[in-house]
């Protein structure tokens, strides 16, 4: 603690503790214990308490308030809780009587501002801080508090309430593993005299008539067997286990719902691995009794756990795959195609009752198709899935859902009017499709699959966000087709398929709906990106008139449109520009004209979107060395960074900067230096030839003007990444050894300027009208002077001040004191720091 700390706190601890004062803000409290449970977490000796006897007479001040404030009392209590943490400091507040005021059956537990919220959570929080060491958990036990705690589960609160829960799973571990001296089994006298309590209570609870009691038990159970994997968790199971599982079968207890995440937790248990033991019956029978919304979501948690048995994986997976298979089999009669399931684990009837029923139809399907993306995005799928079953029941669900299936059983007509047109089922089936595309067994349905998928993509019915869905699922199904292209020689459906997509492209691409639009562009940019080096897709695409449409999307009034219609034609130039042989003969794209419009979007688009796509691409082109076929690179870069310096949106600022970035890197390779100018090198520019050529190149271009403007550019990313890129360039331009003799800034003639910008640049944000034209004798496009600059200037503060955060000074404990006596009143106007 600082001597300005240790003056100021006195006063903070007697503004606090009088009701005269205005309460201070809550969250300055907050920030106050956090930092007082810092210090008594680095010294557990009574020096904090000693020291500093203003935090005991709070606590006395406040308990002798006839009315103290809820919020001033609730930090008392944690305050305490804190403070009592250590076994010393315990000892001497017990002995002050101070924690039986606080959290004894007189402190507040009996008066009215019990009521409060926040009081009730400052007592359980500062119980749970004191709880670690045997002192406190015996004067808790012994002072009733553990009702009370078993109380507040069932609290009208709900961060009380979860805090109690937390609170008995921390006694109970911690009464147990530090009391202990023996292995433990179900008798009662083998428990620790604290556990004992929490123990029986529990059991107490779960054999009462009160489903709140039971509910909250379950809850405190599920926590525990979740947060703790001792093998004494089996002794306590083993005491609970019937009644447990009577809650699967008995009527009268509704407690079902709950059992799922507890189970859950105690099979990620290692102490539950055996198959031998009666946890894994109880998951058995769980997943027979429970009904499948309650069983969907056991069943797959089931199958993400590699150490289970596998009788149960199969019963988990058959629970999961129900409702897909039932919709199988509504879809025709007699089942045309093999099932999913050979045999079912509930009754197939309360499937069929929940799928004919409007209001649990459509969620039921939800969960599942949810529970399969899940499983399917696994790297590792510990149970065979049957893909092509799978498949073709997506397919079927995608069917009814825009009518182009005529079921011909009376329940897969009753489904298929139930969903038509549900785009929450078509959204959840289309991202189970798009990740099956990873999955093989589904290439004999491919032809089919795209049918369905191209019906979507042509249905003027559609939603966006459908449409969105579907194109996802479109592209990885192509990525795929690819694959099997060129394994299977399939080329003729190849190009009938990607013929196909191109045409409903050009459509969407003129739909009047600009979200559409947005997508369909989204769309043709990861097509590209994907299968750019396929000669069956770029032929396909480039005798389409997508191209001529994406074009003309860079006038679109949306600007969201704009921006993406940049990205398309920015990948779609690496295919008709940047190619060395185009693919189709008679290309007529005018790529200056196109990079023209691009540069004019960067100049003039009065949104941000668009003209940070162009800066992205811009810079993509250049890593991918295709501006040297543009124009002479070094022009390009100039001219673009020219127009970004003064954009006011301040991510276009740095993508001008990654663009600069990647100018510098690629020019210092084409002269074969040092690969890479960010990362420190040994040798560094030791030829003054290729050190004379790259600086002139650099200043040519007007990097260093844009660079060390940007170090006092008022967005901190901004001026953070130029400083990184000086920093790079100078650890190029001056090795370590070297950079200690060109400190001094002699008597050049640039020296004068240099020591300016040096002072300009320690102004940061606040330097005014920073100039870039050579005033104040600093030359951006001289080499001697940026040579010098790089070696003179303090990079190194820069970066540790942009590093800063912006609060560091208020962030400070003094400055926290400090305002909080401004806002009780007892310090002198202006003086808090104010944030």
């Amino acid at each position: 603690m600082t001597c300005e700390c240790f003056l100021l706190l006195p006063r903070v601890c007697a503004a606090l503790a009088d009701p005269r004062q205005p309460g201070s803000d809550d969250t300055c409290l907050e920030k106050l214990l956090d930092w007082l449970r810092c210090l008594a977490a680095l010294d557990p000796t009574m020096e904090l308490v000693q020291d500093n006897p203003c935090l005991t007479e709070l606590i006395t001040s406040v308990l002798a308030l006839p009315e103290p404030s809820p919020s001033i009392l609730s930090f008392t209590l944690r305050l305490a809780g804190i403070l009592a943490a250590s076994e010393n400091r315990f000892q001497h507040l017990q002995q002050e009587k101070l924690l039986v005021r606080l959290f004894g059956r007189d402190g507040p537990l009996n008066s009215a501002v019990w009521e409060d919220a926040s009081v009730r959570s400052g007592w359980v929080e500062g119980v749970h801080s004191m709880m670690h060491h045997q002192p406190a958990l015996h004067f808790l036990c012994s002072g009733g508090g553990i009702d009370v705690i078993f109380s507040l589960q069932g609290d009208p609160s709900l961060f009380v309430a979860s805090a109690a829960s937390q609170l008995l799973v921390h006694m109970l571990t911690f009464s147990v593993e530090f009391e202990t001296t023996k292995p433990l089994s179900t008798k009662d006298c083998d428990w620790p005299a604290c556990a004992q309590m929490i123990i029986k209570r529990i059991e107490d609870s779960l054999q009462s008539s009160s489903a709140s009691h039971i509910e909250q038990s379950l809850k405190l159970l599920t926590s525990l067997f979740g947060s703790c994997h001792a093998t004494w968790t089996e002794a306590l199971w083993l005491g609970i286990a019937k009644q447990i599982e009577s809650f699967l079968t008995e009527e009268t207890v509704q407690a079902q719902h709950m059992l799922v995440n507890l189970l859950l937790n105690m099979a990620w248990s290692p102490v539950f691995y055996d198959t031998e033991g009666s946890f894994w019956p109880l998951v058995t029978s769980a997943l027979e009794h429970l009904t499948p919304v309650q069983a969907g979501p056991l069943a797959v948690g089931i199958l993400r756990i590699y150490k289970c048995p596998q009788d149960v994986r199969i019963q988990a997976l058959t629970v999961l795959l129900q409702p897909m298979d039932c919709i199988l089999r509504a879809a025709s009669q007699p089942l045309e195609y093999a099932g999913l399931l050979d045999e079912s684990v509930s009754d197939p009837i309360t499937v069929e009752s929940l799928l004919s029923s409007k209001s649990s139809c459509v969620s039921l399907l939800c969960q599942t198709l949810g529970h399969l993306e899940e499983l399917l995005s696994l790297i590792y799928l510990p149970v065979n899935l049957p893909f092509t079953s799978l498949l073709r029941s997506l397919m079927t669900i995608l069917q009814f859902c825009n009518g182009f299936l005529s079921p011909a059983s009376p329940l897969g007509s009753t489904i298929s009017r139930i969903l038509i047109n549900c785009f929450r089922v078509q959204r959840s089936a289309l991202d189970v499709l798009a990740a099956l595309s990873a999955k093989r067994g589904c290439d004999m349905l491919i032809g089919s699959l795209f049918d369905v998928l191209l019906a979507y993509l042509e249905s003027p019915n559609t939603s966006p966000i459908v449409l969105k869905k579907t194109f996802q699922a479109t592209s990885k199904w192509l990525m795929r087709l690819q694959e099997l292209s060129y394994s299977n020689s399939q080329w003729q459906q190849t190009e009938k398929i990607l013929g196909d997509v191109f045409l409903v492209l050009q459509k969407r691409l003129c739909s009047p709906c600009w979200e559409v639009r947005d997508s369909s562009l989204e769309f043709l940019t990861v097509l590209i990106e994907r299968l750019s080096d396929q000669d069956e897709f770029r032929q396909s695409l480039l005798s389409s008139e997508v191209p001529r449409l994406t074009e003309n999307l860079l006038e679109d009034p949306e600007s969201y449109v704009r921006a993406s219609a940049v990205t398309a034609m920015g990948q779609l130039a690496f295919i008709t520009y940047f190619a060395p042989e185009s693919p189709v003969a008679g290309n007529q794209y005018n790529k200056e004209n196109a990079v023209a419009k691009l540069q004019e979007i960067l100049s003039t688009d009065p949104e941000g979107f668009p003209r940070r796509a162009v800066i992205s691409i811009f810079t993509e082109w250049l890593r991918q060395g295709c501006t040297g076929q543009l124009e002479d690179t070094e022009q390009f870069v100039s001219r673009v960074i020219q127009t970004v310096e003064h954009d006011l949106d301040w991510e276009v600022r740095l993508g001008g900067l990654e663009l600069v970035k990647s100018f510098c890197n690629q020019t210092i390779c084409q002269l074969g230096l040092p690969k890479c100018p960010y990362v420190p090198v040994t040798s560094g520019v030791t030829s003054s030839t290729h050190q004379s050529e790259l600086l002139q190149i650099f200043c040519r271009a007007k990097l260093f003007s844009f660079l060390f403007r940007s170090l006092c550019d008022c967005d901190k990313p901004v001026g953070q990444r130029a400083c990184d890129i000086l920093l790079g360039l100078r650890s190029a331009f001056y090795p370590n050894s070297t950079l200690e003799h060109s400190q001094g800034t002699g008597d050049s003639p640039a020296s004068h300027g240099i020591a300016w910008l040096q002072r300009t640049l320690r102004q940061g944000s606040l330097a005014q009208n920073f100039p870039t034209d050579g005033g104040n004798g600093v030359d951006f496009q001289d080499p001697e002077s940026m040579m010098l600059a790089l070696g003179t200037i303090d990079l190194e503060e820069l970066h540790d001040e942009l590093n800063k955060s912006s609060d560091h000074v208020e962030k400070s404990p003094q400055s926290l004191l400090q305002d909080i006596l401004a806002t009780v009143g007892t310090i002198e106007e202006n003086e808090a720091d104010c944030y």
